[in-house]
């Protein structure tokens, strides 16, 4: 090849690369360049190139996917109090029945729903059962919250556990299958670390209640519960799901059990202490005439709402 002729190959290669860009390989490599660093958000605007060529082309290249089994915690001030709160909680009085989750569980046994925690004292009296639900709480918090002290040293011999309706939410999924296995993943981790924690404890293994605040959820809940009934072994794990006395056929809570088509009133905890207390008393025996639980607790910001000026 004449020096001529090569001369001329490089000055078109040179023209084509100015006019078209890099190579496919050569962009590739920079498209995973800007990955690692993306400019900030306030030069964003003028720096998108990097952005709108960021396709995935391959699993090398993908984001790696959000583990539901990793736990997660809750960042905001009041959720750090209540954490805080039942690290104490945990370390005081005798604790035989453990309930762990989010507000559905929470509400329950909570000073700042003194209707809810009547009947909780009504029904669990004598059990000596200690409330660690977290209003907002998804598995991942729940699990955060395992992996970080709130049933260290505890040694219950029941455990109650139920969450997941907020990984459901209120939107309907892109991919109700991938929810449905991250939930039960999640779950599943959650069982393993309550063995764990406590390995001598029955765990109940709640179905996930009803919600109608989203049409796409009784389709998701029916097929999680489905697969929890499948964790369950009638020995250490027991599986329990009340939705039947809580709602029609059709997912749609009966009337009085829902204040909100999510939470449970006091007929629907009702419902839940009902199912519970049977498998109370097989397992921890009738209940005492003392209680020696600790203190129950609540919002950390509605205490702090109640000393605020003006406030009765």
């Amino acid at each position: 090849m004449s020096r001529r002729l090569l001369g001329g190959m490089m000055a078109l290669a040179s023209a084509a690369l100015l006019l078209y860009g890099a190579p496919v390989f050569f962009r590739g490599a920079a498209v995973r360049a800007a990955a690692d660093k993306e400019p900030p958000a306030k030069e964003a605007a003028g720096k998108n190139v990097f952005r709108a060529t960021k396709v995935w082309a391959d699993d090398r290249t993908k984001p790696p996917a959000k583990d539901p089994t990793a736990p997660v915690p809750r960042t905001d001030a009041n959720s750090k109090s209540a954490h805080e709160q039942l690290l104490e909680k945990a370390k005081k009085g005798r604790i035989d029945a453990y309930f762990v989750g989010d507000s559905i569980t929470r509400r329950w046994g909570a000073t700042d729903y003194p209707n809810f925690l009547a009947n909780w004292k009504k029904n669990f009296h004598g059990w000596n059962a200690a409330n660690f639900g977290w209003g907002g709480d998804t598995i991942q918090n729940v699990l955060w919250r395992l992996h970080n002290g709130e049933m260290d040293d505890v040694k219950p011999k029941v455990i109650v556990l139920m969450a997941g309706t907020n990984n459901i939410g209120t939107a309907k999924p892109a991919d109700e299958e991938a929810m449905v296995a991250d939930i039960t993943a999640g779950l599943k981790a959650a069982l393993d670390v309550c063995h764990k924690k406590a390995p001598d404890a029955v765990i109940i293994l709640m179905g996930i209640t009803p919600r109608n605040d989203n049409p796409s959820a009784l389709s998701i809940i029916n097929k999680v519960n489905a697969r929890l009934e499948k964790l369950a072994d009638g020995k250490m794990v027991r599986y329990l799901n009340i939705n039947d006395k809580l709602a029609d056929k059709d997912g749609k809570f009966l009337d009085g059990m829902s204040s909100d088509r999510l939470h449970l009133s006091t007929k629907g905890y009702q419902v839940w202490a009902d199912a519970l207390k049977p498998l109370f008393t097989e397992i921890l025996g009738p209940p005492a005439k003392e209680d020696h639980a600790p203190p129950p607790t609540g919002d950390p910001s509605a205490a702090s709402r109640d000393k605020s000026p003006g406030r009765k």
